[in-house]
């Protein structure tokens, strides 16, 4: 992996929490140690049902859930994530491109579907931008 250096996000609001879905290890790891050096306090699952379990127990800003194979193992997950907060975004990572997994996610509500490895800067792009567009959001239609 290349190195990268981002300053953490800085904001007043509380830290956002995020929860990592993936049944490979190893990239569970990675991703994890990018988003928590940006300063994102991040919940790790390596099965399907624990994520169900976590999504049922606490309340996420985002979710990264894999795609393990053409199974779409994680649709579950995604469609969970979204029956409990339809606002929440929720990112599909795969190893293998599938275009009806595609598809079926993004009818699902996700919002993209992204070939691993994704660079630290492009995930750290949509982690970022989808949490201050659904507070900005919420700030809205508050006022």
């Amino acid at each position: 992996m290349s190195s990268f250096a981002y300053t953490p996000y800085k904001s007043s609001e509380r830290i956002a929490r995020l929860l990592l879905v993936d049944e490979d290890e190893g990239d569970l790891r990675i991703v994890r140690l990018i988003l928590e050096g940006q300063g994102y306090e991040v919940f790790t699952c390596t099965t399907y049902e624990a994520g169900l379990r976590c999504l049922e127990a606490m309340n996420f800003d985002f979710v990264v859930v894999s795609q393990g194979s053409q199974a779409f193992e994680g649709r579950k997950v995604l469609g969970r994530a979204l029956q409990l907060n339809p606002y929440r975004p929720v990112l599909v990572l795969t190893r293998c491109l599938d275009m009806p997994s595609y598809l079926e996610a993004m009818q699902m509500g996700a919002i993209d579907y992204l070939k691993k490895p994704v660079p630290p800067a492009e995930l750290l792009r949509y982690v970022r931008g989808h949490i201050q567009n659904n507070r900005q959001k919420f700030r809205e239609t508050a006022a």
